[in-house]
């Protein structure tokens, strides 16, 4: 799994002309999957979310995590984070799980994030065509891969 996590100040989701998620302070957390990701790639990058110490303390330091700061979350997929981009000038999605796997993994992971949070997220829509909007604090965006823990 492969994430991208950017603190935002305020970010929102829309299908089709209707907001179907909005936060303030908190995280957009951009999600890829592939076929072998498990239960355990989840639980690492929602440990990681959700205590990762990316929110400013009173000095102004990156000293608070997600948890400390009781910041929200909105987790969307996204498939294009594992495009092959080495030959040619158009991407290949071929490493990306198809939707028989990367649905339950990604409902997975999204009740694995609330349960280390603590709270209910917001989401995206799975397969669909959203208009993600956001508000960057910092800017600070983070790239993880489950698969380069050490």
């Amino acid at each position: 799994m492969k994430i991208v996590i950017q603190r935002v100040l305020k970010a929102s989701v829309t299908i089709e002309k209707v907001k179907v998620a909005e936060i303030s302070n908190g995280l957009l957390v951009l999600l890829g999957i592939v076929d072998d990701d498990t239960q355990e790639d989840i639980k690492w990058l929602s440990n990681k979310i959700v205590n990762l110490r990316i929110f400013g303390d009173d000095d102004g330091v990156m000293n608070k995590s997600l948890l400390d700061v009781n910041g929200d979350v909105i987790a969307v997929s996204q498939f294009t984070l594992h495009a092959a981009t080495k030959k040619g000038n158009r991407p290949s999605y071929i490493k990306a799980a198809k939707p028989n796997i990367a649905i339950p993994l990604y409902e997975a992971f999204v009740k694995q994030v609330e349960a280390d949070l603590g709270k209910p997220i917001q989401t995206g829509q799975f397969g669909t065509d959203m208009k993600v909007e956001l508000l960057n604090d910092g800017p600070v965006t983070i790239i993880i891969d489950s698969k380069n823990k050490e």
